[in-house]
């Protein structure tokens, strides 16, 4: 039986408006945080959608979320600025900070900043997807803080987070790439979800408590865990490490390196560079050989079993359009797991419900 309810975006953003409000977030945080949440899951990115809220929830109440932060600066050199996300959310600094790297990068043509402290940044690819909006290049190296989950290429435990990297390209007169992944062969929370839906993973992708290969993915959510591997091999392992001494070590944030699994924080640091193609001298030729280059490889005829070839980013336009039109699928437990969270801020389940079912 299918006991996936299904939403349509705008009530589902309400209620999980209601809960950040709940959290003492003000009005504006929590309309940021709610639709960067939906917008997750509009583009197929269930993981990093509203299925967090529990978590987030967890974090605020032990203290390691901080509602109604704002990036504050550490160091400003121009072109070059760092800035300490406070814990706050991620979803209103990854916001802000962005912001002031377009900012930057339209004034001297390029941003390095280093960002550190931000409480979940979530969909890494949102920032890159902010920034080419603004006609710039865009890309970004994060750590994670929070109990390790990754293993390295050739061990047998968890040593760090899912450490993901993202590149946005704008393309003229054509949707941008945006190339958005973790360095982990799966995300942490398409591992909750696959969990919570009773699926099995596909192989290669997890490793048990003794450094066995498993798709139960019981062994990426709870005790005694196991460790995700990395894309690629050694390949995704090395762009882990690289995230990992760029968007840790860098930053200032720090780098995971404890046995202590604790804490319910999900702290990221983020090593962004921002460049404007307009100030580089080459503008001409960038604009036309960027669209010709994708327009070249998308003319290579489908393998079988494709229906034609995309770039980065198609993907998640396409899955937005879809729910849009048909609406958001949440599995039960997930749902479940959010009207609790809800409760212990003392909102009913009966009024999360009839908010998002509009």
């Amino acid at each position: 039986m299918d006991n996936t309810h299904t939403f349509h975006s705008e009530p589902l953003k309400r209620a999980i408006e209601a809960i950040v409000l709940a959290g003492g977030s003000d009005a504006r945080e929590a309309k940021i945080v709610a639709e960067n949440l939906v917008t997750a899951n509009l583009t197929g990115h269930d993981s990093h959608g509203v299925g967090m809220i529990p978590r987030y929830i967890e974090s605020l109440q032990e203290g390691g979320l901080r509602p109604n932060s704002h990036p504050q600066v550490r160091f400003d050199g121009g072109a070059l600025i760092a800035l300490d996300g406070q814990a706050g959310y991620g979803q209103v600094i990854g916001l802000e900070a962005t912001d002031i790297a377009i900012e930057r990068a339209r004034e001297h043509g390029v941003c390095v900043m280093a960002l550190s402290n931000s409480h979940h940044l979530c969909r890494i690819g949102q920032w890159a997807e902010q920034a080419v909006a603004q006609g710039m290049v865009s890309l970004s190296f994060v750590n994670v803080i929070s109990r390790s989950i990754v293993a390295p290429f050739g061990g047998s435990d968890a040593r760090f987070g899912t450490n993901p990297m993202t590149i946005g390209i704008p393309l003229e007169g054509q949707p941008p790439f945006i190339l958005d992944m973790a360095t982990s062969g799966v995300a942490q929370g398409k591992v909750r979800v696959a969990h919570n839906k009773g699926e099995q993973l596909a192989a290669g992708l997890l490793i048990d408590d003794h450094g066995r290969p498993t798709t139960d993915p019981r062994y990426g959510v709870i005790e005694p865990f196991g460790a995700l591997t990395t894309f690629g091999v050694h390949k995704g392992y090395g762009l882990a490490v690289a995230c990992e001494l760029l968007g840790g070590a860098l930053t200032g944030g720090g780098t995971w390196h404890t046995e202590d699994r604790s804490k319910r924080r999900v702290l990221n640091g983020m090593l962004t560079i921002l460049i404007d193609p307009k100030r580089i001298g080459t503008a001409p030729d960038f604009v036309r050989e960027a669209v010709e280059f994708v327009d070249w490889v998308k003319q290579s005829p489908p393998a079988e079993g494709n229906d034609k070839v995309r770039i980065a980013g198609d993907p998640e336009r396409e899955k937005k359009a879809l729910r849009l039109a048909q609406g958001i699928p949440v599995d039960a437990t997930t749902w479940a797991e959010i009207l609790a969270a809800g409760g212990k801020l003392g909102l009913q389940a009966a009024q999360l419900e009839a908010i998002a079912r509009g």
